[in-house]
């Protein structure tokens, strides 16, 4: 993917207006606030917090928790937050609740710089649309109070980080397989590996991992993936209740230091993973290859979404520190974790050449690189399973998607767990 290529993929910014504003100058919030953000361990990082504060001069709490335990907390207590970040499939409870209040695009700074894929689905005209919540379905507020792809002033989220998730597999036990064509959602159901499977425990995300299992194993079909119906509900989970009482699955994860811990102590050689846990193993000197399945990632958009209850000063502060994560040092950081920003040329300068040319490039490491934590996990020469930016968001099988049928898939995901 050459540059001129990149820049028409990520909002068309022009080179002279990235020079001149490759360092922005950040607005500070008029007074000292205390703002309150609930998600998940993978963006509410200490690093960030602090940086956030310093460029702010706002006080900041980062509330961490588990993707249930976070939503339950955003779609029951708008209070308890005054931002919220997590994924896409967050959006349509958070929205039906009326825990969270419209953004105005016109106070974000770098709107239009935002790409295609955010705001379209596509990242380009030969990519996948994915079945399911793709962000554009989920992100304009219509005239109805609804949620499409009409283009409007208000928006439901600001999307800013995501990626495509599959599942990682140690690779000293696991033979390693060739991107985009051995590599498949089956394995997880693959006898091979009975009792060394995890399976992330969140319904809308677990689900639909096992529904590619299930799919790639021959074992059933779906008219449509991203909306399945009651019976391909029941299907799916009379499946799946057999191979764990079979002893397929040693457990499902809630976090992800927990799914680093249940891999690095060899409990399971294959699971459901999300980036960052793929890089801490790697950076543990644990051979976690991150797979790019032949029938397609599960693909997720990261949501920062405004509180009901978040008013006046404190809504000033929010908006302040969602411009911030688009301003450049944020998206940088995060890439080095395997995520991707929205508005990524606005990240490129706070990046070496070598760590670009990775990440967003698919070009082999010219040099060691380290990840969030500091810690080197990728060495010259290796280059990122999946490939480039364009090439895993071409890709997309099915997006994190909050089905007709969510309800009655919590219950038979209860039932899941607990047989």
């Amino acid at each position: 993917m050459n540059r001129r290529t990149f820049l028409q993929h990520s909002g068309k910014i022009g080179a002279a207006a990235l020079a001149a504003a490759a360092f922005p100058k950040l607005v500070k919030a008029k007074s000292k606030v205390t703002l309150k953000v609930v998600g998940t361990h993978v963006t509410l990082l200490e690093p960030i917090r602090k940086r956030a504060e310093q460029d702010l001069g706002i006080t900041i709490e980062f509330h961490p928790a588990g993707d249930a335990e976070a939503l339950l907390k955003a779609s029951t207590d708008p209070a308890a937050f005054d931002i919220y970040e997590q994924w896409s499939n967050s959006i349509k409870v958070l929205w039906q609740a009326k825990t969270i209040q419209p953004i105005d695009t016109r106070r974000l700074t770098y709107w239009n710089e935002i790409g295609r894929l955010s705001k379209t689905g596509r990242i380009s005209d030969q990519a996948r649309h994915g079945l399911g919540d793709s962000p554009d379905k989920i992100l304009f507020i219509q005239p109805d109070g609804g949620l499409g792809g009409e283009e409007s002033h208000a928006i439901s989220f600001l999307p800013y980080v995501h990626n495509v998730d599959s599942f990682g597999y140690n690779s000293a036990v696991v033979p390693k397989g060739v991107p985009y064509e051995t590599e498949s959602w089956g394995w997880l159901l693959d006898k091979r590996w009975r009792g060394k499977v995890a399976i992330v425990n969140a319904p809308e995300i677990g689900m639909l991992d096992l529904a590619l299992a299930a799919r790639a194993k021959g074992l059933m079909d779906f008219n449509d993936m991203g909306n399945m119906s009651r019976e391909e509900v029941d299907q799916l989970f009379e499946i799946i209740i057999k191979f764990k009482r079979r002893g397929q699955f040693r457990g499902v994860w809630t976090s992800v230091p927990h799914s680093v811990d249940l891999m690095a102590s060899g409990e399971v050689v294959i699971q459901s993973m999300f980036s960052p846990g793929v890089s801490a193993l790697n950076g543990m000197g644990i051979p976690c290859v991150y797979a790019a399945p032949n029938e397609g990632y599960r693909a997720w958009h990261g949501v920062m979404c405004l509180s009901r209850d978040c008013v006046g000063e404190r809504q000033e502060a929010a908006y302040a520190f969602m411009n911030w994560w688009l301003s450049g040092w944020p998206g940088a950081f995060i890439a080095r974790q395997g995520y991707y920003i929205s508005n990524p040329q606005r990240s490129k300068p706070f990046m070496s050449q070598a760590e670009w040319d990775y990440w967003y490039e698919g070009l082999p490491a010219a040099e060691p690189l380290a990840g969030t934590d500091g810690k080197i996990s990728v060495q010259p020469g290796e280059t990122r399973t999946g490939g480039s930016y364009l090439k895993r968001f071409e890709n997309i099988a099915v997006w994190n998607t909050v089905m007709d049928t969510y309800e009655y898939i919590l219950t038979k995901w209860n039932e899941f767990v607990l047989a």
